[in-house]
């Protein structure tokens, strides 16, 4: 040891024979290992927690998502309650309760303490959630800002105890922190109970949590969410379906979406004793003929192993696997909610007299399987003169921030609307009295920040968002077009309503009639307007039936004037 100490000073000379140290080591002692709670834990606002508004809803957010992805996995039609106590000074209770599956005991702390911990992340399907980071992002904020640990309860069935926890998270080792852990009496047979107090701010608005909720009722038209708000107030978001949404499976990686670095990984790490095994075992829509393919193109054996793989060999392989036609990914791992769903859900969120929706078939990003989803709520209640309303979803979540940096945005304002009924100027959003919703369900939704709040400018999802947008727009137009037509009717129905008795007066003093029969006239007139309902433009063609009325009038009380003048004879 002290050899080692007289080396160092030694070393550490300079020219002059100075024992002072070079600054390296002083810098050197200042390097460790930064945990990823400690980066987040500075940089909260890459998370959705940069403001206290921002930060109730991310809070409730995080919670409901995992509550329907739970409820969903165990096919149970979800019942959430959200909760929002006010305890004064910018502090806001949440209480999150859901009737999902519950939680394995010993995954409680990992789950809701532990930031990047979950089952989502390597798994090749829909779901809403994707890192680990949500629900123990949002318990960091509230140490963060009350110092009070989170608190849960869950129970798996009935015949399980339920048991509660509270928890901090130990921020430089990424770790939680139990605080109370013991079994406890709760009413349900199943499911699981969320409490955290943080420092926020409620307000109502298009950002609000209030917001946020409706529009999840509206693409989960499967779940029932009763919302108490701080005033407090309770809302109730009833189901609008029984039905499940149809179950998203997991896929194995498609060839076109790996890269170099990927693919080296999977080799190493592989099973597979050959090349032309790994490819046919670890990727989806790759035969054994396929593989033997890329193999061949690559100009490697299909028997070579793939941990022997280097990295030449790995760009080969990469260059021949875009040079192979591959069937596109199987599309059973996304899960839409369908065209009738989503207008159903519209309908029961939104007041319009007109509803639409379009469902695109399945497309590919980076070998990500993705679908859009596209409906257009129109008037009713809507402001005529206020740019229409925009909501964007992902994997059923809404999107409420950062929307001019989203494609959604994109796609609608480089869309043309004014051949679909609506004001648009240029590079702007449309206007009208209309909600425009964008729905895109895919096994990995490329968000442009851990916060998920928009969705990045791939061309191909631009692409298949404008398309479906055009369509629905289609439908717009023809409707629109009819209103039109019907309103201009209107409009000549009521002058032509308005003259009827003047013109019954006439016909009755030119054709010499009685009082009585300009009742009649008018009659007549009414009924062949009614008839001729939508199709004002024919009125007069084809009425000879009323024409046989007409001549009848007047005529009744012929034979008893011709039965006088025979008396009087």
């Amino acid at each position: 040891m002290a050899e080692k100490e007289a080396q160092t000073k030694l070393d550490a000379k300079d020219e002059k024979g100075s024992d002072k140290k070079p600054i390296a080591y002083e810098l050197a002692e200042k390097q460790r290992e930064i945990s990823i709670a400690e980066f987040f834990e500075k940089n909260r606002h890459l998370l959705g927690f940069d403001n206290k508004k921002k930060a109730l809803l991310t809070a409730v957010k995080e919670a409901v998502d995992n509550s329907l992805d739970a409820c969903e996995e165990a096919k149970v039609l979800p019942e959430i309650s959200v909760e929002i106590i006010d305890m004064k000074n910018e502090r806001f209770r949440i209480i999150i309760e859901d009737n999902g599956p519950g939680i394995i005991k010993k995954h409680v702390p990992n789950i809701f303490a532990k930031l990047l911990y979950g089952s989502k992340f390597h798994t090749m399907k829909q779901s809403r959630g994707q890192q680990g980071i949500g629900i123990s992002a949002a318990a960091l904020y509230g140490q963060l800002t009350t110092g009070k640990p989170i608190k849960i309860i869950s129970r798996i069935s009935p015949n399980d105890p339920a048991y509660l926890y509270e928890l901090h998270i130990n921020t430089q080792k990424n770790k939680p922190e139990i605080l109370r852990e013991e079994e406890t009496q709760w009413k349900k047979d199943h499911g699981t109970k969320v409490e955290l107090e943080i420092e926020a701010t409620y307000q109502q608005g298009g950002q609000s949590v209030d917001n946020y909720l409706k529009q999840t009722a509206v693409v989960n038209p499967h779940a029932t969410i009763i919302y108490t708000n701080p005033k407090p107030e309770q809302i109730i978001f009833a189901r609008a379906t029984n039905e499940l949404p149809k179950e998203a499976k997991e896929i194995k990686p498609h060839p076109y979406g790996v890269e170099i670095g990927m693919l080296m990984k999977m080799m190493k790490s592989t099973e597979s004793r050959t090349l032309q095994s790994f490819f046919s075992s670890e990727f989806s829509r790759v035969s054994s003929g396929v593989a033997k393919e890329i193999c061949s193109k690559a100009g490697i054996l299909p028997t070579f192993k793939p941990i022997e793989t280097n990295r030449d060999q790995a760009e080969r392989l990469i260059r021949a696997i875009r040079e192979t036609k591959i069937i596109a990914p199987p599309t059973d791992c996304i899960s839409p909610i369908g065209e009738e769903l989503l207008q159903k859900g519209l309908k029961k969120e939104i007041n319009a007299e007109f509803y639409c929706a379009v469902t695109r078939s399945p497309d590919v990003y980076r070998g990500n399987p993705f679908q859009v989803e596209a409906a257009i709520a129109y008037g009713g209640e809507l402001p005529a003169d206020k740019q229409v309303r925009i909501m964007r979803f992902a994997n059923r979540v809404p999107l409420l921030y950062q929307q001019s940096a989203c494609a959604v945005t994109e796609s609608i304002t480089s869309t043309s609307w004014k051949s679909y009924g609506l004001n648009q100027s240029q590079d702007s959003l449309p206007v009208g009295p209309a909600v425009i919703a964008v729905h895109i369900a895919s096994v990995w939704a490329p968000f442009t920040s851990e916060a998920k709040e928009a969705i990045a400018h791939y061309p191909e999802i631009i692409k298949e968002i404008k398309l479906a947008l055009q369509e629905c727009g289609r439908k717009l137009a023809q409707y629109t077009s009819k209103k039109s037509k019907y309103s201009d009717e209107l409009k000549k129905r009521g002058y032509i309503e308005k003259y009827i008795p003047f013109v019954g007066e006439a016909l009755q003093s030119i054709l010499g009639l009685k009082k009585s029969d300009e009742e009649i006239i008018e009659k007549i007139l009414k009924e062949l307007l009614e008839k001729s309902r939508g199709k004002l433009e024919e009125l007069g063609e084809d009425n000879t039936e009323y024409d046989e009325d007409f001549a009848k009038i007047g005529k009744e009380e012929e034979p008893k004037e011709k039965e006088g003048e025979e008396e009087n004879e």
